[in-house]
């Protein structure tokens, strides 16, 4: 009851300095009184006290900002590779009629749908199992972004539990620098202590180059050719001599042929 009055009394110093404030807060100061009231009375008679609401959010399908969250859709239907030889048909039709930028689309779009096919071979071509590691069919990826053969990559994961072997063949550009960087000069290496960061070695006589990193596990690299390359990123492997044996299970030479790179 001592602090009923208290705010009452708190109240009442209010309304005198200022009528148009102290009647809102007047209000304010009730229904807080009430619910004080209102508590105890619940907590004398052994109810659980009121939950405050005021802030929750009263649809549960929109965000704190009102926009309502997505909760699925049909997404994107697959889109078919190009037909090489309708897109050089049309391409000869709008060169034919001086329509030059439709041409070199169609130029582009067949130059794509060549790149779609000869990727899909290389994965073929793939094993199906490496040091144990079953293939993930359903990770297999061909992406090309319809300009030539440095915008090309094929991927194939191979995984179980949480061992996992990732190889992308093409130009992978996140590690074209790095491979740029160290091929080209064959003496760098980087050390630190008795354990060594990355360092140059040999994939069935292809200069590769081999890093390794607590958060990501091994990283091989080897060149294919002026743009190309294979990547193994290895996670949970137990050394290097399991990630070279790993790598020394892929026809490199067949993969370099079938690119053209010999």
């Amino acid at each position: 009851m001592k602090r009923l009055l208290y705010i009452l009394g708190f109240a009442a110093a209010l309304a005198f300095t200022n009528t148009a404030y102290s009647q809102g807060f007047m209000k304010k100061i009730k229904d807080k009184v009430n619910k004080v009231i209102t508590g105890e009375a619940e907590k004398k008679a052994g109810l659980p006290a009121e939950k405050d609401n005021s802030n929750s959010n009263t649809n549960s399908s929109s965000n704190s900002s009102g926009k309502p969250t997505n909760k699925g859709g049909g997404g994107l239907s697959n889109t078919q590779p190009p037909d090489v030889k309708q897109q050089m048909a049309d391409a000869e039709t709008e060169h034919t009629a001086k329509n030059y930028s439709d041409a070199r689309y169609s130029l582009q779009q067949a130059l794509m749908g060549v790149e779609i096919q000869l990727g899909r071979q290389i994965l073929k071509s793939l094993p199906a199992t490496i040091v144990a590691l079953p293939v993930d069919t359903l990770q297999d990826r061909v992406m090309s972004t319809q300009w030539g053969w440095s915008n090309l990559s094929i991927q194939r994961v191979y995984k179980s539990g949480d061992k996992q072997l990732t190889t992308t063949i093409g130009n992978a550009g996140i590690y074209s620098g790095l491979a740029m960087m160290y091929f080209g000069n064959a003496n760098m290496m980087e050390a630190n202590g008795d354990k060594q960061n990355f360092k140059q070695v040999k994939v069935k006589g292809n200069k590769a180059i081999i890093q390794y990193e607590d958060s990501k596990g091994y990283t091989l690299i080897v060149s294919l050719g002026q743009t190309s390359m294979i990547v193994w990123e290895c996670i949970n492997f137990a050394n290097e001599q399991e990630v070279m044996t790993a790598a020394n299970s892929f026809d490199i030479d067949g993969i370099k042929k079938m690119l053209g790179e010999q």
